[in-house]
C-alpha cells in the first residue's frame, strides 16, 4: 500500500525560527530575566538540557519560541554537513529557547509527533537534506524548504503502530551504546584494581622514569591526500587511525602515543602491518620484561596530555616526557594483567560485532518502517479500521489518496 505523501504546511507542523541574539545580549549563568538556549551540541541522541548553554534576555524569547513537549529540533544551519538535519525530540516543556542556527518542527495533531521524528531520521529525510543543504563553506535547510518537505503519512492508528515498534529497537540500540561506553571503563578500572593509584601507589610497586624504560620516535609524514584510495593497512595520526593507505611501516603491532592536537599524548595499540604518521610517535625500543598490553594501560594512566606544550598547537616530545615515571610490577603480575586484557578485548570485539548488528537491523527496519513494509501484515488485520480513518485524514487536510486506496 502506498500512502499519501503530505508537506508539512499542509497542517502537518509548524516551521518556527531560532532566537536570534548578539554575544552581548548571552551570558553563561542562570541569572533572573534570562532564558537558557539550546544550540546544534544539545543534539544528540536525545535533546542534552542540562549542558552547553547560554543565557539570553526572556524579552528576545517569544512566547512561540519556548520548547514545548513532542517539538522537534534541528539543527538548520552548519560548518558540517554531518550535523545539519540532525534532530532531537523534546520529551518534555523546557523553560527555555534555540538558537538562530536551529529551527523547531512542531507536529499539529494530525500526525503523531514521534513518527514524524522518526521520518526524520530516515535515508530519505537524508537524501533530501543532501539536496537541499545549500552553501559552499556553510550549510543551510531553509524553514521554507522546510515547510514544503513532504512525508509519508498513513493513518493515525498505522503511525502509532510504527512508532511503537521503532521505540523498540531504539532502546534496544540504547541499551547496547550504554553497555558500550561501561565496557571502555572494564580496563582502566581492572588496572586500579590490580596497581592501585599510580598517583598514590598503595602498594608500594616500585616506578621508573619512561626513559629507563622505552625509546620513542616520530612517525614518518604522510599528508591524507597521499593516502592511497582503496588502501587497507590503517593509518595512526595524532588520535587514533586517520585514514589507509597502501603501504606499510611495521609488520607487528606497535605502541602509538599522539604526538600533536588535543588529543596528544594519547595511546593506541596499532594494529599489525600498519603505518605512523609524524603526528604520532610510536614505541621503537623496549625492556624485555615489560607486557605490551601492560605498557599501553601504563601509559595510558600517566595522563600524558598533561606535559604537553601549549605555546601554539598543543604536543608532546620525547623531552617532555622521559622523565615521566610508570609503576613497574613483577614480569608475573605484567603477565597476568595482559591475559585480562586480551580476553577483555576478545568480548569487547563481541561486542563490536553485535553493536553493528543491531545498528543494521534498526536500519533495515527504519527503510521497512517508512515503505509499508514493516507493518504490511498489522495493516491487513486492521484494513477496513485504517481505511475509514484515512479517508478521514484526507479530507481534514485536503489530501488525495493514491488511487489504489480509493478503490479500496
Amino acid at each position: 500500500m502506498k500512502w499519501p505523501s503530505v508537506q508539512l504546511s499542509h497542517g502537518i507542523a509548524d516551521v518556527i525560527r531560532g532566537v536570534t541574539f548578539s554575544q552581548g545580549d548571552s551570558i553563561h549563568e542562570d541569572r533572573e530575566g534570562y532564558l537558557p538556549i539550546l544550540r546544534a551540541g544539545n543534539i544528540g541522541e536525545r535533546l542534552e538540557i542540562e549542558r552547553d548553554l547560554v543565557w539570553v534576555p526572556e524579552r528576545l524569547v517569544s512566547e512561540r519560541q519556548r520548547l514545548r513537549k513532542h517539538d522537534i529540533l534541528m539543527c538548520t544551519s552548519s560548518g558540517s554537513a554531518l550535523v545539519v538535519g540532525k534532530t532531537a525530540f523534546a520529551e518534555k516543556d523546557f523553560m527555555g529557547s534555540w538558537g538562530a542556527f536551529n529551527a523547531v518542527l512542531r507536529p499539529t495533531s494530525a500526525i503523531v509527533p514521534k513518527f514524524l521524528f522518526y521520518w526524520l531520521q530516515s535515508g530519505d529525510f537524508r537524501a533530501w537534506r543532501d539536496r537541499m543543504a545549500k552553501g559552499a563553506n556553510i550549510q543551510n535547510i531553509r524553514n521554507s524548504d522546510l515547510m514544503n518537505l513532504a512525508i509519508p503519512l498513513p493513518a493515525k492508528r498505522e503511525q502509532f503502530r510504527v512508532v511503537e515498534l521503532l521505540d523498540e529497537a531504539y532502546e534496544l540500540r540504547r541499551l547496547r551504546r550504554e553497555a558500550d561506553f561501561k565496557a571502555v571503563r572494564i580496563l582502566p578500572s581492572l588496572f586500579l584494581k590490580m596497581f592501585g593509584d599510580p598517583a598514590t601507589n598503595p602498594k608500594g610497586i616500585s616506578k621508573k622514569r619512561i626513559e629507563e624504560l622505552i625509546r620513542i620516535k616520530s612517525g614518518n609524514f604522510l599528508p591524507a591526500r597521499d593516502m592511497a584510495e582503496g588502501g587497507t593497512f590503517p593509518v595512526y595520526g595524532g588520535n587514533g587511525v586517520s585514514g589507509f593507505h597502501d603501504k606499510y611501516m611495521f609488520e607487528e603491532r606497535k605502541i602509538v602515543l599522539g604526538r600533536v592536537g588535543a588529543y596528544c599524548g594519547v595511546v593506541h595499540y596499532s594494529e599489525p602491518k600498519a603505518w605512523v604518521t609524524d603526528n604520532a610517535l610510536y614505541v621503537s625500543e623496549k625492556l624485555e620484561f615489560l607486557e605490551d598490553y601492560y605498557l599501553v594501560a601504563a601509559l595510558q594512566q600517566a595522563n600524558l596530555n598533561q606535559y604537553a606544550g601549549r605555546a601554539g598547537q598543543p604536543l608532546i616530545s620525547g623531552s617532555r616526557i622521559n622523565s615521566v615515571e610508570i609503576l613497574i610490577p613483577s614480569a608475573a603480575m605484567q603477565s597476568s594483567f595482559a591475559k585480562l586484557v586480551f580476553s577483555l578485548l576478545r568480548l569487547e570485539n563481541s561486542w563490536h560485532t553485535a553493536s553493528g548488528r543491531l545498528d543494521s537491523l534498526c536500519d533495515l527496519l527504519m527503510n521497512q518502517a517508512f515503505s509499508g513494509e514493516l507493518t504490511s501484515k498489522w495493516r491487513e488485520a486492521h484494513m477496513k479500521e485504517i481505511m475509514v480513518e484515512m479517508s478521514q485524514q484526507a479530507r481534514a487536510l485536503n489530501v488525495t489518496l493514491p488511487k489504489v486506496m480509493e478503490a479500496i
